[in-house]
């Protein structure tokens, strides 16, 4: 839900301190706008300490690469994955947008190779990518230079984004529809309340 010109304005705001404190809960999204924010991150001086809150998924784990130190609960979700686009097109456009996806996908690979636990190699991480892989704060100690923080009951961002994913945690699913529902059941309540307030009135 965070545009590149929001973070580009929050970092005008803080320009000049020492420490920044950058807290993640996000389903991911556009490519290139996570790139532009990546980079934005990655260009400030600050000593950069990245807490994801619930998940980071898609592009929001590109960013979170951006932190000099990456916290991350043990609970909370960290899911990479090769970038996928919706296309229209005859077959010579179609493979064009394919080898597009190819080059984008360079990208996002160079920000996980900076930040690959020693021992990992590129190969692994690219079947990673290539299976749309969702790593709790453990699993993802195992890859990646990241440090694992207890257990927190923070609630994992509600985004009909992730139900676009294959293999999403049927655990975020649930928190999901959850506060979809309690969404739901306070529209209601005001519909209520107006419907009263409306028979006040008359």
């Amino acid at each position: 839900d965070v545009m590149p010109d929001d973070v580009l304005n929050a970092l005008r705001q803080v320009e000049g301190l020492n420490n920044l404190n950058i807290y993640i809960n996000s389903p991911g999204g556009s490519v290139f706008a996570g790139l532009a924010i990546y980079n934005m991150l990655a260009r400030n001086k600050a000593k950069k300490t990245v807490y994801i809150d619930g998940v980071a998924a898609s592009m929001a784990s590109v960013i979170a690469m951006a932190g000099d130190t990456i916290n991350i609960p043990s609970n909370a979700f960290l899911m990479i994955h090769n970038p996928w686009t919706i296309a229209l097109g005859n077959a010579t456009e179609l493979r064009k947008v394919a080898d597009d996806l190819d080059t984008i996908a360079t990208g996002a690979m160079n920000v996980y190779k900076e930040n690959m636990k020693e021992g990992i190699t590129e190969e692994t991480i690219q079947e990673l990518l290539n299976n749309e892989t969702w790593l709790n704060g453990e699993e993802a100690a195992k890859y990646f230079n990241v440090e694992i923080m207890e257990a927190k009951n923070y609630a994992a961002c509600a985004s009909e984004v992730l139900k676009k994913y294959d293999k999403t945690p049927q655990k975020l699913l649930a928190i999901n529809q959850l506060k979809q529902s309690q969404t739901s059941n306070t529209q209601d309540e005001k519909i209520k309340l107006q419907n009263e307030l409306d028979l006040l009135t008359i």
